[in-house]
């Protein structure tokens, strides 16, 4: 009997090992830290393998539109999915918004001077602003078209200091190449370098919007959904609270 029950309890082993899959997910910069977390709670629960692919948004709708293997995107606005599910792209009936974010204005942990408005940063104080690409990169268009409502636009793209992602604009401020940045809250909230000069509310600032989907070239659409569903479940919501996102209703 003993036997027995090994042979099945090995057999089980075997079994979820070839029913597990290795999943591509291509995820916007600024959910690097959550989604390691969210990775292993998955892992253990599904047996499914994570290869993760983080970048600016725009860059990683580029790749999957030129044939890249992603089996699910996750893109920092509405924007760069909307591009993919009209080239058909998208495995229908998975699209969805997942999260929301704030926008911060950030200076350095040491810094003896902050803004204390998006205002401030038309001063003679603030020559480098560090955004992530205003013209393509959803943090940067997010920012420019906050500054832009607040006629504050051509006062500050002078001084811009644009970067490949958010994450890039965290690091300039962190590094002191820029003496303040915009980026999401949950950016700052990863740093011990940079500290939070404004946070603008989200009745002020843009709507931001993460939104997921499966891609119809997955070779693996079920476990694909399977995640993508996940990221919608207790155990990976409270995850995403934890590093200061919101859920979208």
């Amino acid at each position: 009997m003993k036997i027995a029950a090994l042979v099945f309890a090995s057999c089980l082993v075997f079994c979820a090992s070839l029913s597990a899959a290795d999943l591509n997910v291509y995820a916007a910069a600024s959910l690097t830290d959550v989604m390691k977390e969210v990775a292993t709670a998955f892992g253990k629960q599904s047996g499914d393998h994570l290869q993760f692919n983080f970048g600016a948004s725009n860059l990683l709708e580029r790749q999957i539109e030129e044939g890249a293997p992603a089996d699910v995107f996750l893109s920092a606005d509405e924007a760069k999915m909307d591009l993919l599910e009209k080239k058909n792209l998208l495995l229908p009936g998975t699209r969805r918004d997942l999260l929301s974010n704030l926008l911060v204005i950030i200076v350095a942990r040491e810094a003896t001077t902050a803004p204390t408005s998006a205002a401030d940063l038309a001063k003679a104080d603030y020559q480098k602003v560090a955004l992530a690409d205003p013209q393509s990169v959803p943090a940067g268009i997010y920012a420019r078209e906050y500054l832009q409502k607040l006629g504050l636009w051509e006062s500050v793209k002078d001084k811009v200091v644009p970067t490949e992602n958010v994450r890039g604009a965290l690091a300039a401020v962190e590094a002191g190449n820029a003496n303040a940045g915009i980026v999401y809250k949950t950016d700052a909230l990863t740093s011990k370098k940079v500290k939070v000069a404004v946070e603008i509310p989200a009745t002020e600032g843009p709507k931001i919007s993460y939104p997921v989907a499966v891609m119809k070239s997955s070779n693996q659409p079920e476990h694909a959904k399977k995640f993508a569903e996940y990221l919608s479940a207790p155990a990976a919501r409270a995850l995403f609270e934890k590093f200061g996102f919101t859920m979208s209703k």
